[in-house]
């Protein structure tokens, strides 16, 4: 694909040939290699908002035995109601001794593993004790328990490689006991900024210069989406210099960023410092946005190098919404995203009077976003690593039936599902 460079040797853009956010991007990742990615092992508590380098196997089934989903009566299941007796407790941790005849039951806490000859439990408000007995309704083999593997079963994939981890994949990765976990290294990336006018924040700047505020907001920027910001130079506008601080960067770094120095003016040399690095140079250089438009997208091999408007304002949309997705690919993650509009595919029915988070499962039907609501056990670890998210039945809202279009909200911790 050929290079999308819309500046006129004359000054200022040819706007006709200006590309839109989408289009830039698509040609920025299908010109530039993808580098090649490094693995590290690194504790739970450090695996927080870094990407998974390994698909992630059950090493089990989970849960690996079938448990009380209330607190309540485990029994066997026959569909006969009446008088039973007591035949001990489920203590939390500990295994039952012995078996439970079909005249019998036992106490049990939710969570707990179902004793030999029970499979199923009378929740707690539906039963009646009286001293060594207890009178309980009808149940059928199933109720109010929580099969063996219902979460995860053993040799399946739990989690799969490529997605950023937080709250519900470290949660899977506990469970499954897994404690050095592989992650691909944080890409480095060099922010520098560039102009004769900028000064260092702890400078009083002259009434023609301007502290430098943008490289430490486009730092904290990558370092949310899993880089490691590495600060670089403040460059002069003198020829040469910007090459020179261009690839002493690459020369440590897996990229970098600049801000400023990618406008229009004659003494604008970004785009020239980048086509001196070597293949593929510039790749797009004007964009048919605002704010934003003279934004340099290019890389010297693998590496990208990218010209961020000088305007702080500017800087970050541009870095947020058009170069989040090449700081992903460097992270070996998916790009961001954003809340999803989709349909649903079931209807949702909350309680009444209640506001009802519901997990959904994200699914592409021909360019459109379809919700799949996920059955909602609590004690499921594997579940909010499941979801793309949650939708929202309010108090007030009347059940929510299939087609309607909702908002997936995806969890705040987490990666793209």
């Amino acid at each position: 694909m050929q290079p999308a460079n819309a500046f006129l040797s004359t000054g200022g853009f040819d706007e006709t040939r200006l590309l839109a956010p989408s289009q830039a991007i698509a040609l920025y990742l299908a010109t530039v290699p993808a580098p090649e990615p490094r693995v590290e092992r690194v504790g739970l508590d450090a695996a927080d908002g870094r990407v998974l380098a390994a698909d992630i196997l059950a090493d089990a089934d989970y849960p690996r035995a079938a448990r009380s989903a209330m607190d309540g009566f485990a029994l066997a299941g026959g569909g006969r109601a009446g008088r039973f007796r007591l035949a001990g407790e489920v203590r939390m941790g500990a295994p039952f001794a012995g078996m439970v005849a079909p005249d019998s039951a036992v106490q049990i806490p939710t969570g707990g593993v179902l004793p030999p000859g029970t499979d199923a439990v009378v929740p707690l408000e539906e039963a009646r004790v009286e001293g060594d007995a207890v009178h309980l309704p009808a149940v059928v083999a199933g109720d109010c328990v929580t099969p063996q593997g219902s979460d995860m079963r053993a040799g399946a994939v739990a989690l799969r490689a490529g997605r950023r981890i937080g709250a519900p994949e470290l949660g899977v990765l506990a469970t499954l006991g897994i404690t050095a976990v592989p992650v691909y290294a944080r890409p480095r990336i060099a922010v520098l900024s560039s102009g004769d006018e900028i000064v260092a924040p702890d400078r009083t700047p002259a009434s023609e210069q301007i502290r430098d505020s943008n490289r430490y907001a486009i730092a904290a920027s990558l370092r949310a989406m899993g880089a490691e910001p590495i600060h670089g130079p403040t460059v002069s506008d003198e020829p040469g210099a910007l090459e020179a601080a261009l690839r002493a960067a690459l020369a440590t770094c897996d990229g970098a960023m600049l801000s400023g120095g990618s406008s229009v003016g004659e003494r604008d040399l970004t785009p020239g410092a980048v086509a001196a690095l070597g293949p593929p140079g510039v790749v797009v250089h004007g964009l048919r946005i605002k704010p934003g438009k003279p934004t340099v997208l290019g890389a010297s091999g693998s590496k990208p190098v990218i010209g961020l408007p000088g305007n702080p304002v500017s800087a970050l949309i541009v870095l947020e919404a058009i170069v989040a997705p090449i700081v992903a690919r460097l992270a070996g993650a998916a790009a961001p995203a954003a809340p999803v509009e989709a349909t649903l595919r079931s209807s949702l029915r909350g309680r009444s009077g209640w506001t009802n988070y519901v997990p959904v499962a994200l699914e592409d039907e021909g360019g459109h976003a379809v919700a799949q609501p996920l059955a909602l056990h609590s004690s499921l670890v594997s579940l909010p690593a499941r979801a793309a998210g949650y939708a929202i039945v309010g108090e007030d809202d009347a059940p929510l039936e299939a087609g309607t279009r909702v908002t997936v909200r995806r969890f705040l911790s987490g990666g793209l599902r």
